[in-house]
This record gives C-alpha cells, structure tokens and sequence, in this order.
C-alpha cells in the first residue's frame, strides 16, 4: 500500500486539489485544454467513487496578461496583475464551467482574500458556503482574488490558500500539482544525489532546510518554502498534504494509483478554534517567554505574566499573538490583555497584577483553551 491511500476516496471523502499556473497555462499564454480535460476526467472519477473535490486553481494572472499584451507575464507592477487577473479570472472560469459540464459536473466560482479567512466571522461565512456547495455536489473552483488583493492582504501564492481552504472545508487531503515531483533532501536540479522524501511526519528546522524558495518555472509566485508552509497549515488542520507531479496527464489519478510524491502526514485533529488559530497567517503582536514558561505551554498550561520577557506589537484583548520561546514560536493564542495591560504585567507574579493594573486580574495573558501549540 502506499501513502497516497490516504487520498483514495473511502480514506479521503473531502479533497483540495490545488494547481499551478505552470501546469494550466502554456508559456505563450494559452490554456493547456487537453491537459486540463483530463484533470476534469480525473474529479470526475472521484465523484463517482463519493469524493468531493475543491479545485484552487492559479492562472488568472497569466490568461489575463496574454489577452491584454502585458509584459512580464503581468507581474511588472501590482497594478498589471490586479488588471490581469480580472481578464483573466473570466476566462478561467469559462474554462473549468465548461469542461467540467462535459464531465456532468456544475462548477462554483469563489474568490477568496486574506481577510476573508483570518477574520473568524468571515472564515466561517466561507467555511458554510463551501459546505453548502459541496453537499449540492458541485465544483467550488477558488482563487485569490488578485483584481481586489494588495501586498499586505494577499496570501501570496495559492498553495498556502489550499490548505487554509482545506481547513475551512473539513477537508481530509490537500494535493497541490505542481511542476515539481515532490521535497527532496537537496535541489535536485543541482544536487544529482538529492533523494525525493516519500513522507514526512513532523515539519522540523532539518525539513525547512531542504526548501528552495524559487519556483521552476518563473510563472508561479510560490516554491518549496510555500508548499512546506502550506503543509504545515494543513497539518495543524488535521489534513494531509501531497505535493505530487503535475505534468503528466490525469495527474489525480496517476498519484493515487502509484504515491509518487511526498505526503505530510496530518496531525491529530483539533478543534474548530484551534485549527483556525493554527493556520493564521498574520497576527497582531508577540509575546517573548523564559524557558520555563516555554515548558510548561508545552505541558498544556497556560502563559502567565511571570513566564512574559517581552510584549511587542499593537493588540488589543481577543486579538492573535504569537508566544516566542527561546528557540522561535511555540504557539498562537487570543490575548486575555491588550499590549499596554500585557506590557506592564510582564514577568510579574500574579498576586502583584491587581495593584499594577487597579483591577481585578484575568487568570493568564492568554489561556489554554484559547491557545494553540505551533509544531516545532
């Protein structure tokens, strides 16, 4: 058996199939149609076998700026690529709708932004909308939505969208198709002895430094470092992540069939509030702590004012902060305090916290059941 059972649909009955710019469009601008037929046979398959498939699926951008003339494939400006993608979010559209009419399937577009899935209210409006279009047994196809996105609200590349879409989904597999076979152990475009990893557990400092931040084919706007960030959202959301060859026709299929690729295998599965807390991407402060304090969070306690060194950013009671320990990030939680609170009871002892703050205290900075452990 191997480690793509986990993505046949009896293991997997909810799947994100994310694909690359590189592996849709051709160089010159064009959809590649009979590539993507066959993909569409593929989802196709999985529905008659009781799988529902998400599709994130990139390439806007690259459509828009052929039809337009842009140069630099319409990435020389943010300006160029919000005008392309939304030329080129219609034509994509048309696309899968037709193609996947052909195969008796109806597709559903949503375009998503950062803020749609860090706002907790937000995250859940998209969470009932994609369960809704699932259980109507359609083809939700998600993109960024690149024509509205600026730098400081944008994901950034469409493989930390598909697992972020994973955890709102539910969803049990994240498959990301790409023009790269899978992580290997070194860039094996340079390295001829580099060896393709065929699973991996736990994402550690050893993993993170296989990554190659490039992305082969100058299209795309991810690489390696997205598609391990992407792993670990996916992860945190109970779901596992293949990255798999893409370049081959009926690439779905083809990597059930024979689990060529690297698979990350998901953690145990949390609650809905902790998932969402793991898969963030941005949060609005930190807060630094002792080496002590840093056991017992990893121990299941919660962060006190005495285990606090530093408090930097601007937040506000119920806001996202990330908890550094000596060695980086150990967690993200909900502050109990805003930062000017936060700051002045840093590292000390709770019985003081009244007379400093001049009301009764909470019980933590941010408690346990508001608090999510980041793997290390």
């Amino acid at each position: 058996m191997t480690v793509s059972h986990r993505f046949a649909p009896e293991q997997c009955p909810r799947l994100i199939v994310k694909i690359g710019s590189a592996l849709l469009v051709d160089p010159d601008g064009a959809i590649r149609r009979e590539w993507l037929t066959s993909v569409s046979a593929d989802i196709a398959a999985a529905h008659l076998a009781g799988q529902q498939v998400v599709v994130v699926s990139s390439g806007a951008i690259a459509l828009g700026a052929r039809r337009l003339g842009l140069p630099k494939g319409g990435r020389a400006s943010l300006e160029d690529a919000q005008a392309a993608a939304a030329v080129g979010q219609i034509a994509l559209s048309q696309m899968w709708a037709e193609l996947l009419a052909g195969c008796g399937l109806t597709a559903a577009q949503m375009l998503l932004t950062l803020d749609d899935l860090e706002d907790r209210r937000r995250y859940l409006n998209a969470a009932s909308t994609l369960d809704r279009l699932l259980t109507l047994r359609t083809v939700p196809i998600l993109n960024e939505n690149d024509s509205v996105a600026t730098a400081e609200i944008r994901f950034g590349d469409n493989d930390r969208l598909a697992a972020r879409v994973a955890q709102a989904a539910r969803a049990q597999g994240v498959l990301l198709l790409s023009d790269v076979d899978g992580l290997y152990t070194a860039n094996p475009h340079r390295d001829p002895t580099a060896r393709r990893l065929g699973e991996v557990v736990r994402i550690d400092a050893r993993i993170r430094a296989m990554a190659d931040g490039g992305s082969a084919s100058g299209m795309g706007s991810g690489g390696m470092v997205s598609k391990i960030e992407a792993a670990r959202i996916a992860q945190a959301a109970g779901a596992h992540l293949a990255i798999a060859n893409g370049q081959v026709d009926h690439p779905i299929a083809r990597f059930v069939d024979t689990g060529e690729g690297t698979v990350f295998v998901a953690d145990p599965v949390r609650g809905g509030r902790k998932m969402w807390l793991a898969g963030r991407m941005t949060v609005r402060g930190a807060i630094e702590v002792d080496a002590g304090a840093a056991a017992a969070l990893d121990k299941g306690a919660s962060l006190l004012a005495a285990g606090a060194v530093m408090v930097s950013g601007r937040f506000d009671r119920g806001d996202v902060v990330e908890i550094r320990g000596p060695a980086g990030p150990i967690a993200r939680g909900l502050a109990e305090y805003g930062a000017d609170e936060a700051l002045r009871i840093a590292g000390r002892r709770s019985a003081d916290h009244a007379g400093i703050l001049g009301y009764a205290p909470r019980a933590a900075l941010v408690h346990r059941d508001q608090m999510v452990l980041l793997c290390r």
